[in-house]
């Protein structure tokens, strides 16, 4: 009897230590995002910013700044959607693609800009210019530091004994962040020349 009791209690003692490690990666994984989403949401803040400072120079380009508001708005939900439930693959893959859109709408303002000497010049759009090339940056780190929590979690999720246990406790894998084309891999050039 006594060998008995022994084994079942390594048994759920190993259950709630693998259990105790999945939790951990998973608020990991959540602390990990909630960072991009902070620098997201600085980013979100930021660009009606620029898009007001803007339309005082670029009359003729209104496409581009209610293209890049659009962008805005659809990141923003993808990012609301997502950040309830990150093992979502669809709804990480919907972010993935709301973010590539919105990124290139923001290389094409940028680009535009360098065509308005005067808006370079503005003194109200270099500081912005500068917070935004400052907030891509974190935004870059803050992903990295979430996929680096993923692959974490995923690599504790797939070992064993994890692998056993992980799926029947509600711990499904999380999809780490990638931009799927090259373009989205460039970084918005600003320039204050």
């Amino acid at each position: 009897m006594i060998p008995v009791i022994a084994v079942l209690l390594v048994f759920f003692l190993g259950i709630f230590s693998v259990y105790n490690l999945l939790v951990r990666g998973r608020n990991q994984v959540k602390n990990a995002f909630a960072q991009i989403d902070v620098q997201m949401q600085r980013r979100f803040d930021l660009i009606p910013n620029l898009v007001e400072t803007c339309k005082a120079y670029m009359q003729h380009e209104h496409d581009t700044l209610t293209q890049v508001a659009a962008a805005r708005q659809q990141a923003m939900a993808a990012q609301d959607v997502f950040k309830k439930d990150l093992s979502n693959s669809q709804a990480m893959n919907t972010l993935m693609q709301a973010e590539q859109k919105l990124h290139q709408g923001m290389a094409n303002v940028m680009a535009v800009v360098e065509s308005y000497p005067d808006l370079k010049a503005d003194q109200t759009l270099q500081p912005l210019l500068e917070e935004l090339a400052s907030t891509e940056n974190r935004v870059g780190f803050a992903r990295q530091a979430y996929n680096d929590a993923v692959m974490e979690f995923n690599v504790t999720r797939e070992s064993f004994p994890a692998v056993i246990f992980a799926g029947s406790l509600g711990f499904a894998a999380v999809q780490p962040w990638s931009l799927e084309n090259q373009e989205a891999r460039q970084s918005v050039h600003v320039s204050f020349h």
